[in-house]
């Protein structure tokens, strides 16, 4: 328990800058007090004690704003930041050494009892503030979910993937500098909004062309 608890420890510092100690990342991280909560709940959970791991699983979401079903299997290193509204679904899976930002869903989208109905995430994951992924598909080692994406389908390693429903938009390895850029991602929102904007400017400079015609002395 203690060396994944000096992992947890460990990756936090690594990955976020904002951390300055030890103490402030055991006192202060709700995200890693919900992954050793979540731990004794999976153990109560596999050894069938299911009020149990339910419970503590409730206590660490009143307590971290984090829900993650104890019947989850969550791998090691895993990092969770900030993690207010984080929901992690009875089914899911997480690899080792994954990034997960707040508001992020691993959710279902089938209601059959004892089916695999949430995804399943490889190794070194980014899963973007706002994100949903949803179904009981994988995503790949090394893949990049971007901010506010809704994932329906499959994700290839090393795939980025924006959007509304999420697309990949390229397929890399992603290395261990560039994982948290996650705020560099392409905003297809945001690209949308200036499409519309430039095809406005468009139709606004074609119906002074025509009314400048019309008007025009004879």
């Amino acid at each position: 328990m203690f060396v994944r608890l000096r992992e947890d420890i460990a990756c936090v510092r690594e990955r976020d800058p904002a951390a300055r100690s030890t103490w402030e990342v055991l006192t202060c991280y709700p995200g890693l007090h919900a992954l050793v909560l979540h731990r004794w709940a999976h153990g109560a959970w596999r050894r069938d004690w299911k009020w149990l791991g339910r419970f503590v699983s409730h206590v660490s979401r009143w307590l971290t704003g984090i829900e993650i079903h104890p019947g989850a299997s969550v791998g090691r290193r895993v990092f969770i930041d900030h993690g207010m509204g984080v929901v992690i679904g009875e089914t899911a899976e997480i690899g080792d050494d994954c990034t997960i930002y707040q508001g992020v869903t691993l959710g279902g989208t089938s209601l059959y009892r004892g089916s695999k109905r949430h995804p399943t995430l490889g190794r070194n994951v980014v899963v973007s503030a706002g994100a949903k992924v949803l179904g009981g598909f994988s995503v790949g080692d090394g893949a990049k979910i971007g901010s506010n994406a809704v994932v329906l389908k499959e994700v290839p390693a090393g795939a980025t993937v924006v959007g509304v429903p999420g697309r990949v938009i390229r397929t890399r390895g992603v290395s261990a500098a560039d994982q948290l850029e996650h705020g560099s991602l392409p905003d297809p929102q945001a690209q949308e909004v200036a499409d519309l904007r430039r095809r406005l400017d468009e139709m606004e400079e074609q119906i002074r062309m025509l009314i400048g015609d019309r008007v025009a002395p004879k």
